[in-house]
């Protein structure tokens, strides 16, 4: 099962979200909140497995509350809704520790796929999302190369692990390669990340390949 907070400051479109979680036989909204305050506030009392966070709320915007989350809960999973595509938000919500960013206007069978593909550990992109990170990769330069030696002190399983991220494998993937349970491999990518001193795989993955790690 899993397990559902949803963050949105327009009751409507929560309503809708709760109807839709409700419909499904493996997905359950175990809470609502109008505001990053308000979910901080609910959260301690609950264990969701992820929340979908709205990005222009009244106050903290959906951003800035995802980087406070992130800071204590490193494991949550972490998907923006939004009604725009702009470039400066995708990678301001990826910096900040999302595992997603989609767009309010997508299917309902494409949102209940996404948040299932998103529970089990991959980044999901609605598809004109997609287009635009792909577009942003295209078009940086090659990185100057960076010694291996200059990335912090990684156990073997660490490097196993980063390596395989380089590789752009997901959670999933990694835990069926390494015969590791899906908690134990997303508290190894957490460790990295932090270890690495970066928000997101996409720059640990940078971090690895500049290293000569693939």
């Amino acid at each position: 099962m899993i397990n559902i907070f949803v963050v949105d400051d327009h009751e409507i479109f929560r309503e809708g979200l709760r109807v839709l979680i409700d419909s499904s036989e493996d997905m359950m909204l175990i809470g609502e909140a109008e505001s990053g305050a308000d979910l901080l506030d609910k959260l301690a009392n609950l264990q969701p497995d992820l929340v979908l966070m709205d990005i222009n709320m009244p106050g903290e915007n959906g951003i800035e509350v995802t980087r406070r989350l992130k800071q204590h809960y490193p494991n949550l999973i972490v998907l923006m809704l939004t009604m725009f595509e702009d470039d400066k938000s995708v990678f301001a919500a990826m910096r900040a520790g999302a595992s997603g960013y989609i767009l309010k206007g997508i299917k309902h069978t494409e949102m209940l796929q996404t948040l299932r593909v998103a529970a089990t550990g991959g980044a999901v992109f609605s598809p004109r999302i997609a287009g635009h990170i792909m577009q942003w990769f295209s078009q940086i330069q090659t990185p100057q190369p960076e010694s291996e030696d200059e990335l912090p002190k990684l156990s073997r399983r660490e490097q196993d692990i980063l390596a395989l991220i380089a590789a752009g494998d997901d959670n999933p993937t990694i835990s069926e390669k390494l015969t590791l349970s899906p908690k134990t491999v997303r508290n190894y990518v957490s460790q990295v990340l932090k270890k690495l001193e970066v928000s997101d795989r996409m720059d640990a993955a940078k971090k690895a390949r500049r290293a000569g790690i693939e």
